[in-house]
């Protein structure tokens, strides 16, 4: 457990953050402990936990062969097929995901090994769109 002083409209709190090595977004963030300064005029809510801090999506490790979907949607157009030579940056497909294109690029230069989706496909967070080597 780690000890941290947050202040919220005014109000000091410590709060008690246990780390897990889990990533979960459904996790609390915090746990207030109790009020650490004398409280002011302005009525708080001290059984308000402190809002989690928004994650990063993951992305493809340097150097990984796979390109993976980093949310779940559908497959709207394939710019690249097997044999082709991408660069860093390059998008190699459209994925709609919330009524939003999303251009998937290479996350690297290399040539395309397989590309395992098509136009109207629908895949889930991290399955493998394309393989690079």
């Amino acid at each position: 457990m780690r000890k941290f002083r947050v202040t919220v409209n005014g109000e000091t709190y410590e709060v008690e953050v246990e780390e897990t090595g889990v990533p979960s977004v459904a996790a609390p963030a915090a746990q207030v402990a109790a009020p650490a300064a004398a409280p002011q005029t302005t009525p708080a809510s001290p059984s308000k936990p402190a809002a989690p801090a928004a994650k990063p999506a993951p992305k493809p490790a340097a150097g990984a062969g796979s390109v993976k979907a980093p949310m779940p949607g559908n497959i709207l157009s394939v710019k690249v097929k097997p044999g082709d030579q991408v660069k860093s940056g390059q998008v190699l497909l459209t994925l709609e995901a919330m009524k939003m294109e999303n251009e998937i690029m290479a996350p690297r230069d290399g040539t395309v090994k397989n590309v395992f989706v098509s136009p109207g496909q629908s895949v889930n967070t991290g399955d493998v769109l394309v393989d690079l080597e």
